[in-house]
């Protein structure tokens, strides 16, 4: 059963959905307050008592003093487990809300209301939470389901185009593992990255039926779930050497291109579905290549991820487009033979 909710201007039908819930501990950035201002009186009109706790954007809210500080407002104001935390916001911060939520006395009733096209599609979808360290991104965390997503498409008017832009690289994730009628859409429909319209709403809420059937089915990653990963394990090494700064669908792009390029040198993918990455990823103006100096940094960060298993590296590799499987232990010279298709 699906727990979100695709709809337009939904904020100010939150509030019975949070029955059973008196204190409400709302996580937003700054860059939202207007808008979080407007949920907690929304909410106060309705009885609850609504604590803010506003965070830093971007990846810089994932980081354990955030988190510790919301921990904080909870409980200095006795938060129970009958309490709820809502995160509003992108996806670091519904990241971050939900490993709050996850941690505060092992569990409190978690909702989430993601404004970024990559946070509806992806980081509030699934229930996994998670901060980052020094040492990689999402290395700490836990799966912990929140009771209901709302996608309120109509908090993207503010979206800058090119943070609506890079959250399409999942979307398009979403085509290359599982449907390519969605690749067809973005290829065909000008109005596929138009947030207002029908064929955009169509590819949200497919991407969010693809990515619940898959994390309800493999709640935490022993089996399909790991098919998700297409594109990212390449794609956090890109982002952890540049310190978080990239947007994750710019990373992710340059990461499904090499897995494609890597799918193909392994004699699973044809080149003309190779073909079909570029194009799809040229029509959305996303990045396919990245620094030939920086290949040695990557494979030490990859090396690290929570994908590899006892210093096996593993990739997610199409056999086809809509069909995925996993590479165990390429060798370094495929891996580099790889690279060298995608640098700049």
């Amino acid at each position: 059963m699906s727990y979100s909710i695709v709809g337009r201007n939904l904020l100010n039908d939150i509030a019975p959905h949070l029955e059973g819930s008196k204190k409400v501990l709302l996580v937003s950035p700054q860059a939202l307050s207007v808008t979080a201002e407007h949920l907690k009186n929304t909410l106060q009109d309705s009885g609850f008592e609504v604590l803010l706790a506003e965070v830093p954007s971007g990846e810089d809210a994932k980081r354990i003093e955030v988190a510790s500080f919301c921990w904080k407002i909870m409980g200095q104001a006795d938060f129970n487990r009958n309490d709820c935390v809502i995160g509003l916001g992108g996806g670091s911060t519904t990241d971050l809300a939900g490993f709050v939520a996850a941690n505060w006395l092992r569990g409190v009733k978690l909702y989430l209301i993601p404004t970024t096209l990559l946070a509806m599609v992806d980081a509030a979808i699934g229930g996994k939470t998670g901060i980052n360290t020094a040492e990689g991104k999402n290395l700490v965390g836990s799966f912990y389901l929140p009771s209901k997503v709302f996608v309120d498409l109509q908090t993207l008017e503010s979206l800058p185009r090119n943070e609506l832009l890079a959250g399409m690289a999942e979307v398009v994730k979403y085509g290359f593992i599982e449907d390519d009628s969605m690749l067809d859409v973005v290829l065909q429909d000008e109005s596929a990255t138009n947030f207002e319209s029908e064929a955009f709403k169509h590819l949200v809420e497919k991407s969010i039926s693809i990515k619940e059937r898959i994390t309800t089915s493999d709640f935490k990653e022993s089996g399909e779930r790991e098919f998700l990963n297409y594109g990212h394990t390449l794609g956090h090494a890109i982002e952890h050497a540049e310190r978080y700064k990239w947007r994750h669908g710019a990373a992710i792009s340059i990461g499904m291109t090499f897995a494609a390029e890597l799918s193909l040198l392994s004699g699973r993918l044809s080149s003309q579905e190779v073909d079909k990455h570029r194009e799809v990823f040229a029509k959305l103006g996303l990045p396919m290549t990245y620094r030939l100096d920086r290949f040695d940094q990557l494979l030490a960060t990859m090396q690290r991820d929570k994908k590899t298993r006892s210093g096996v590296l593993r990739f997610i590799v199409l056999e086809k487009i809509g069909k995925p499987s996993i590479l165990t232990a390429p060798t370094k010279e495929l891996l580099y033979t790889a690279y060298q298709a995608i640098v700049e």
